[in-house]
């Protein structure tokens, strides 16, 4: 543990599995406490699994393996009074919050639903007021103990350059994820002199719940075999397929940390070399 961030503490969504997880171990092993939530509940149009009560308990107990606290709670992030009730509990057992990390986020994968407006709706509800909800709960406490802190914002390389796809949710998520760019935008420039620093990450493709399904496996092979999918121009300068969680959790912790202090305001890529082909 490098205690770079001891006596700190973070708020990250989506904690249960993938990106979520890896950024509450990496910044536990830097000495942070966590207040973690995820819905561990599938959504009617996402066509894979979302994280369930056991992947909770297994982040709680890596976490406490570390030997640092975490507090978890339930909670959809569609859902603002959940998502101010889960940082309330843990806002009580540990006073203080320096870093918020709205990590949360879903994509129906393939062809759109019979319902293309759910498709539409429960991606921009997670994925961008998801967000908003995120930062709205635990701002005020972060503001009010005059400390600064850091917020991050997990947007996509979907968020710099788009998919290639009119499907509602393929369209709902790029354009979530470049509306996050300028929330974090106006936050930065109105939080700045409160030395409360905002910042988005935008990830290629990530080893996660989201690409490690039959759904999304199905796509790369027939993207593979020369077929024409969402992914087929997926691919990124340096040779890797996919990124790990901790490629992304390892980024977010140098900007959360005391190293990443001058940076706000920044789009930061995380995706091999995605964003110049």
């Amino acid at each position: 543990m490098s205690g770079g961030l001891q006596g700190k503490v973070a708020f990250i969504t989506g904690v249960a599995r993938g990106q979520g997880r890896a950024h509450a171990l990496r910044l536990a092993r830097d000495g942070a406490d966590i207040i973690g939530l995820d819905s561990c509940t599938d959504i009617g149009s996402i066509n894979y699994p979302n994280a369930t009560e056991a992947d909770l308990a297994e982040t709680v107990r890596l976490v406490e393996a570390l030997d640092r606290r975490i507090v978890v709670s339930r909670a959809d992030v569609r859902d603002y009074a959940a998502v101010t009730a889960a940082f309330a509990k843990g806002f009580a057992e540990f006073g203080r919050v320096d870093i918020v990390i709205a990590n949360a986020g879903v994509l129906r994968l393939g062809p759109e639903s019979d319902d293309f407006l759910a498709d539409w709706n429960d991606v921009i509800d997670t994925n961008l007021t998801g967000v908003f909800h995120t930062v709205r709960a635990a701002l005020p406490a972060m503001r009010e103990a005059g400390r600064g802190g850091s917020i991050v914002l997990t947007s996509s390389s979907a968020g710099l350059k788009g998919l290639e796809s009119i499907a509602a949710s393929s369209m709902a998520y790029a354009a979530a994820k470049r509306g996050l760019v300028a929330l974090m935008q106006t936050l930065a420039k109105v939080l700045g002199p409160e030395w409360i620093r905002v910042n988005t990450v935008h990830p290629t493709g990530v080893r996660s719940g989201m690409t490690q399904n039959p759904v999304a496996e199905a796509m790369m092979a027939a993207a593979a075999a020369g077929r024409k999918t969402e992914v087929s121009n997926a691919v990124n300068v340096l040779p890797i397929t996919m990124l790990e969680p901790e490629d992304v959790a390892n980024a977010v912790a140098f900007l959360v940390s005391d190293e990443g202090r001058p940076i706000t305001g920044v789009q930061f890529p995380v995706d091999a070399g995605f964003a110049v082909r």
